[in-house]
């Protein structure tokens, strides 16, 4: 069934669409990542434009985020006080973002800036996870003992002053630290459409030292509110939210959520993480493909019956 998106002025299967926020969540409810650094390339992949792409995803990383986050919540799996800090940094980092994002549109470079920023995030984040993931599965089949980094803070971190208790995390450390890092990922959220959990779980395990436990339903309680907001910044600003694909996003992304949450209590986890990286660095080849490969005819003209 084909539905019209009437901000993208195109129509798209509505199953495929269903389908595709529903595999998207699902990596979100199980690695806590919002999910958008693979929906909005998809998106862009199947043909919409990626200004809407951006702004449209952030409404389905909402929803699949609250669901995620709430199954982590009922298990003790979130620190609130930590989580109310990355916000706030957050929200100040989605203003920011929202200012470049209409420099960008303004200049008409848009487009090109999104696609370069996806492919360097999406190659780098990717060939470390497969380094690390495949390092990790040599040693078990080895027979050898998996090295795990002692859970502590950068160095940098345990620098910054005043310094606060986060208990539920195990953390004794300047709420600077997570507070400009939530800036960091607010301002990606807003420019790329990206919950930020890639980079968010990883930084607050290596550099914050969080406890694991709390880790991935932190990231997903940060990423409810600062993509829920920068979907507003989106739509009183660039007007680039489709509703109509935002919500065929939402259906399939908020049931995909809550099985992701359940499958990471029992499927193994390297092999999952090495599917992630792979399918990462595979969207980050094509997107590469899609901005360098020359078309045999520049332009096209097609006839309308």
């Amino acid at each position: 069934m084909d539905l019209y998106l009437p901000i993208a002025e195109m129509s798209v299967n509505a199953l495929l669409i269903i389908l595709l926020g529903g595999g998207v969540g699902f990596l979100s409810g199980m690695f806590g990542v919002g999910g958008g650094f693979l929906t909005t390339p998809l998106l862009i992949f199947y043909g919409i434009p990626p200004a809407i792409a951006v702004a449209s995803s952030a409404t389905q990383i909402t929803g699949s985020s609250v669901s995620g986050a709430l199954a982590y919540w009922r298990r003790g799996g979130v620190d609130p006080k930590m989580g109310a800090v990355m916000v706030g940094g957050g929200l100040l980092g989605s203003v920011i973002g929202s200012i470049v994002f209409a420099w960008l549109k303004a200049l008409g470079q848009i487009d090109v800036a999104i696609g370069i920023i996806y492919v360097l995030f999406l190659g780098g984040i990717g060939g470390l996870m497969l380094r690390e993931v495949l390092g990790t599965m040599r040693r078990q089949n080895a027979g050898l003992p998996v090295q795990r980094r002692a859970r502590r803070h950068h160095p940098l971190v345990a620098a910054l002053p005043w310094r606060m208790r986060f208990p539920r995390s195990g953390l004794y450390i300047s709420p600077l630290a997570p507070f400009l890092l939530g800036a960091a990922v607010g301002v990606l959220t807003v420019i790329l459409g990206v919950g930020g959990g890639f980079i968010m779980v990883p930084a607050m395990l290596y550099l914050l030292g969080m406890s694991a436990a709390v880790v991935v339903g932190t990231s997903l309680f940060q990423i409810v509110f600062v993509t829920a907001f920068s979907t507003m910044l989106h739509a009183a600003q660039s007007q680039s939210v489709d509703i109509v694909l935002a919500v065929l996003l939402l259906l399939g992304g908020v049931v995909g959520a809550r099985l992701g949450a359940r499958a990471a209590e029992t499927l193994p986890a390297e092999r999952l993480r090495l599917f992630l990286a792979l399918l990462v660095l595979a969207v980050a080849v094509r997107l590469a493909v899609q901005l360098t490969w020359r078309p045999p005819e520049l332009f096209s003209i097609q006839l309308l019956a």
